[in-house]
């Protein structure tokens, strides 16, 4: 065989050669993509405390799980109280609160990692037959001490006023109480434990008031108070123009699954923040021109 023909067979055995080595390489790039790529979030993620929070939590682990269908998110009420006793006994993967861990007796706050996910305003509200729409802050806290008995003392029709309070360790009734009642004792009155509940039974009984979340504002049968001509909305919560307001805490306790870290930071995206938080009736967090501590302090950003 000539020089020649020799040259050119080594060439192609050489260029087969470089090519299996090629496809090779790119065979094993390509199943470590895949791999990287098919890796599924999967787990399970309790939520549970604040039904101020409940609305949001729940749409947020919708949007979650639709995003990732590994994992099962489920959020469930039960109280302030109830969410930060049971993340610290390790009885689910986040307690929802809608106070500060440190304000709760009987919970180690350095043992809880405090994660906020957005603001709650947090309003008075009256069955649509009172006649009354705006209020003082003293006129609020007398009816709530059972000083005022009559929506007649207030500017409205003859007619009682039936008190609906929340029960003792929600955390609505703890920020209202704190910002309204100045450290006096409520009168003895019906007690619910949720917003859902306190909105159905104000928005069917004649005289009745309490206070809601702002994302339970929106139902027929009643409506929200004026507080010293203020309004309960967002941009006055925003400069603490309306003070009745928190955070909206979501506690672990120890290291966190990754289905739970996954969606923790899910809040925090501009999906969340930007869309789903205002339209329930939040506020985000970027949006609020002041901080507020666990001692009520209150600063400009």
């Amino acid at each position: 065989m000539n020089k020649t023909v020799i040259g050119v067979v080594g060439g192609v055995v050489v260029i087969a050669a470089g090519l299996a080595i090629y496809a090779n390489s790119n065979s094993h790039t390509d199943k470590n993509t895949t791999v990287s790529t098919t890796k599924k979030l999967s787990g399970k993620v309790l939520s549970l405390g604040s039904t101020a929070l409940q609305p949001l939590a729940e749409q947020v682990g919708t949007s979650f799980q639709e995003k990732n269908p590994g994992v099962t998110i489920t959020v469930q009420g039960g109280g302030s109280g109830a969410g930060l006793s049971q993340v610290s006994n390790g009885s689910v993967q986040i307690g929802n609160s809608d106070v500060f861990a440190e304000e709760k007796d009987g919970v180690d706050a350095s043992k809880l990692k405090d994660h906020q996910v957005a603001v709650v305003g947090i309003a008075p509200v009256v069955n649509s037959d009172v006649q009354v729409s705006n209020i003082s802050k003293t006129q609020l806290r007398d009816i709530f001490t059972g000083k005022i008995t009559n929506w007649k003392e207030v500017g409205g029709k003859d007619e009682k006023i039936v008190i609906i309070n929340r029960a003792t360790g929600s955390g609505t009734r703890s920020v209202f109480e704190k910002n309204v009642l100045d450290g006096q004792n409520a009168v003895q009155s019906t007690e619910q434990d949720s917003n859902g509940t306190v909105q159905k039974i104000v928005s069917t009984t004649p005289g009745a008031i309490s206070y809601l979340a702002f994302a339970y504002l929106d139902a027929s049968g009643i409506k929200a108070l004026d507080v010293d001509k203020v309004t309960p909305n967002k941009k006055n919560v925003e400069d603490n123009s309306w003070p009745i307001w928190a955070y909206e805490h979501m506690y672990t306790k120890g290291t966190e699954t990754e289905a739970t870290k996954a969606f923790l930071k899910y809040f925090a995206t501009k999906e969340v923040q930007n869309t789903i938080v205002p339209k329930l009736g939040y506020i985000g967090l970027t949006d609020m021109k002041v901080t507020r501590d666990a001692t009520g302090k209150v600063e400009n950003k």
